[in-house]
């Protein structure tokens, strides 16, 4: 008497569906996602087709600000200043000028108040040229 064995084949598992799931959450989160910083302060970018040509007649203001929070506008140095001293050491730097460049140095470690009260005096004085130095990377 012969014995006949059926060979089961193992089931198999179609893995398109979850593949697709994956895909389509993959998609989702790709769409839905920001990656713009939100910021509090509000900066209105100027858009420029060539490079600025800089006057070199003018001198820029420098107001550097230290980690421990000095500030230093053209060597005279005012510790921990209130906005009133910082706004009228900058009106005397300032001059006669009409429309002053004005760099604002900060130390990497520096609180970010005191960059703050330094930008809204630059911009209670009513100066438009403000810039923020910084370090070009190494690549």
């Amino acid at each position: 008497m012969k014995l006949s064995f059926r060979t089961q084949d193992s089931p198999d598992v179609n893995l398109t569906p979850m593949i697709d799931v994956v895909f389509l959450l993959l998609l989702f989160f790709m769409v839905s996602t920001s990656f713009i910083r939100e910021s509090s302060m509000k900066v209105d970018l100027p858009e420029a087709n060539q490079q600025a040509v800089i006057d070199v007649k003018v001198k820029p203001i420098d107001i550097l600000i230290h980690a421990d929070g000095r500030f230093e506008i053209s060597e005279t140095i005012l510790p921990s200043p209130t906005a009133e001293e910082l706004k009228q050491l900058l009106q005397q730097q300032v001059g006669e000028q009409v429309d002053p460049h004005i760099i604002i140095s900060a130390d990497a470690i520096a609180q970010y108040q005191d960059i703050v009260t330094a930008m809204d005096v630059v911009q209670q004085l009513g100066y438009q040229r403000l810039s923020l130095a910084t370090r070009q990377t190494q690549q």
